[in-house]
């Protein structure tokens, strides 16, 4: 499981923000100041940092500092401070990413996800139901035998093992297959190229174990 660590003084918005990173999958360890930020980066091993700018005995760019003085690791500022010079300071400190309050949920796991990916903290190997996904290498199996899948087929797949746990609308599938495979991709060739997915990964094409259809809202992963 990626492990975060997350600074944020808002105990309201750590209590919240722990659950929906858990939900998730991954592990947190919470510290609500620039000390305690500190003497945990001492303690523990992290994938990624996310982290307030404004503390009680300090900032974040402080401890951002420290982070990058210390690991590899990627960084994205939490705050509400948008001002343009806050910006400024927290991308030349070497941060990821910087994200205002208040935010989406769903956006911010989403930019966690691209981040440990960029980094390569995040998995490259995917075990769901009979099919293993290895995305250093590409190779999909089902039932310990290859199969082969276009590379839209693969980019289709990867959205959604990607986001696990999450239902994905077709306008998302469609912006994130946008010209993958230098054609068009509209409504009804995306409902040809899942269908053309799942004859290919599903034990029974006809009752799918591993992208699943969810009436009115999209689909998710299953398995």
């Amino acid at each position: 499981m990626p492990r975060i660590f997350l600074v944020e003084d808002d105990r309201a918005i750590a209590k919240n923000l722990t659950l929906l990173l858990r939900s998730e999958g991954f592990t947190v360890t919470h510290a609500a100041t620039q000390k305690e930020a500190l003497d945990a980066l001492n303690e523990g091993k992290f994938d990624l940092g996310l982290i307030d700018v404004s503390l009680p005995d300090g900032n974040g760019f402080a401890v951002c500092t420290a982070v990058k003085s210390q690991t590899a690791i990627p960084v994205i500022f939490l705050t509400a401070s948008s001002d343009e010079a806050s910006v400024v300071t927290g991308l030349n400190m070497g941060a990821d990413d910087y994200i205002t309050k208040p935010f989406r949920p769903m956006e911010l796991i989403a930019r966690i996800k691209a981040a440990l990916r960029k980094s390569g903290h995040a998995p490259s190997t995917f075990e769901i139901a009979s099919l293993h996904v290895d995305t250093t290498s590409g190779n999909v199996q089902k039932q310990g035998k290859e199969i082969f899948l276009s590379a839209l087929e693969y980019r289709l797949l990867l959205v959604f093992l990607n986001n696990q746990g999450i239902i994905i609308t077709r306008n998302k599938l469609l912006d994130e297959l946008w010209d993958v495979a230098g054609e068009f991709v509209n409504d009804n060739t995306l409902t040809v190229y899942i269908k053309r997915l799942r004859e290919k990964i599903e034990d029974d094409p006809a009752n799918p174990q591993i992208i699943l259809t969810v009436r009115g809202m999209g689909y998710k992963l299953g398995g």
